[in-house]
């Protein structure tokens, strides 16, 4: 649809997000990797780990294909 995205994903998740974007035939859409645990993080540490990952988001979604 000619849409941008990214996935994103925690650490944990590396392996099977690859996995199942090479089966889709997408081996190069790798996702954007987020420190794994989230669930049991405050607030700030959430949005701590956001802030690492912004800008590789925003790089890969404004970049001309």
């Amino acid at each position: 649809m000619g849409i941008p995205a990214v996935p994103v994903a925690t650490t944990e998740f590396t392996a099977p997000a690859r996995i199942q974007a090479s089966a889709l035939g997408r081996a190069g859409f790798d996702a954007v990797y987020v420190q794994h645990p989230i669930q049991d993080q405050t607030p700030q540490q959430i949005a701590a780990r956001a802030d690492a990952v912004a800008e590789e988001i925003v790089r890969r979604l404004t970049v001309e294909r």
